[in-house]
């Protein structure tokens, strides 16, 4: 499988990829330098949205505009205009955490975790904003909230919490929003890599990006892997599926875990990826705020 360089941009820790389908765009952020991309891959333009503080994911909204995911809280992005207006606050009180991955489920709630900038284990934890504003707990003790996804029926959720080394996935009640029996789904072996960012295709495998490791593995819904594709980069974040049919497969990556002895030989680090796996994705489910 080729794998292309889409975007030379050299984002310190880029993650959370989305298509947004409206404006037929690739989003994703540069985490702590607080930059939203918005990229076009037909005229490989890339603007980018200076959001002030650090901005972790996004999901386009019903309304139009942009949730992300922002340091203390949620907040909706307007992209013709650039402001940002508040939604709700998470862990304002904690100094030391940030929030991290998040996507929305198929009720258009919107689920992101947070994680301890200063590494502390099980200081995170995971939560649900509403529509209305409301933010709910869902997982405490959690060392880095990272990807979740649902499979295409709607009853299971897949989530990494990445000081765990797994993928977990969890019984989903649609209509309370809640997750119940949580179990492993796949444990990455050791040298692998660290689970990161994930997602789920409409063939109902799932995608996992190994931070440290240099490849995403594709596993089926019976936990085998299925195959994996390597990356000239050895910090991948997260995948997402985009372009017209949803067959394009886009990887953001970051340069900052990288050892400096090993910088020379990743010059694309932080780069964004293209390749087309020969699956499909599903349409990103808009945040019904």
């Amino acid at each position: 499988m080729t794998v292309s360089l889409a975007l030379d941009v050299k984002a310190e820790l880029g993650e959370g990829p989305i298509w947004d389908a409206r404006r037929q765009r690739l989003l994703f952020v540069d985490i702590m330098r607080g930059h939203v991309h918005e990229f076009d891959p037909v005229s490989k333009g890339d603007r980018v949205h200076h959001v002030g503080q650090p901005v972790s994911a996004i999901a386009p909204t019903t309304g139009g505009d942009w949730l992300i995911a922002t340091r203390h809280g949620f907040f909706h992005l307007n992209p013709d205009r650039g402001d940002v207006k508040p939604v709700a606050l998470v862990e304002a009180d904690k100094p030391t955490t940030r929030m991290n991955d998040g996507y929305c489920d198929p009720r258009g709630r919107f689920f992101a975790g947070t994680m301890s900038m200063a590494h502390e284990k099980n200081a995170g934890s995971l939560y649900r904003l509403d529509p209305g504003g409301r933010v709910t707990t869902i997982f405490t003790g959690v060392t880095t909230s990272n990807g979740i996804d649902w499979s295409p029926d709607g009853r299971l959720t897949y989530y990494v919490d990445t000081g765990t080394g797994r993928v977990d996935v969890c019984d989903f009640d649609a209509d309370a929003g809640t997750l119940s029996n949580r179990r492993p789904f796949v444990t990455i072996p050791a040298g692998r890599g660290k689970p990161d960012g994930m997602i789920v295709d409409a063939e109902g495998g799932v995608w996992v990006a190994l931070w440290g490791g240099g490849a995403i593995d594709r596993y089926l819904p019976d936990g085998r892997l299925d195959y994996t594709i390597d990356l000239p980069v050895t910090h991948p974040t997260k995948v997402a599926f985009g372009g017209p049919d949803l067959s394009d497969l886009y990887v953001t990556s970051a340069w900052i875990g990288v050892p400096a002895e090993a910088r020379a030989s990743q010059p694309h680090a932080g780069g964004l990826f293209h390749c087309r796996p020969g699956v499909k994705g599903r349409a990103a489910t808009l945040f019904a705020g």
